[in-house]
């Protein structure tokens, strides 16, 4: 699923500042399989705009059985051929609460 939201173009620069393609997220993902109980994503702005583009900010909330981290994030995607694409994101603020 996260092959088809993100654009081929996408980038992203996680809470280090390093930056990232789209080939780097899907490989990370494949090679770092989820070990958390649960996870969601609490939107906290959301605009769409006339031209096609949106902006989604918010926090990630991740649980495991010991430990609670929370993190920001903002996000643009654009409209392309009927689908919304993720074309760049930022993570901050990653921390254990």
């Amino acid at each position: 699923m996260l092959d088809q939201i993100l654009a081929e173009d996408f980038e992203m620069t996680d809470n280090s500042g390093e930056r990232f393609n789209k080939a780097d997220e899907l490989d990370w993902i494949k090679k770092n399989p989820t070990s958390y109980d649960s996870f969601y994503y609490e939107i906290k702005r959301m605009d769409i705009y006339d031209n096609g583009t949106a902006i989604v900010g918010g926090t990630g909330h991740i649980q495991t059985d010991t430990l609670k981290s929370i993190y920001q994030s903002s996000n643009i995607l654009i409209l392309r051929d009927g689908q919304w694409k993720a074309v760049l994101s930022h993570v901050s603020g990653f921390r254990n609460i």
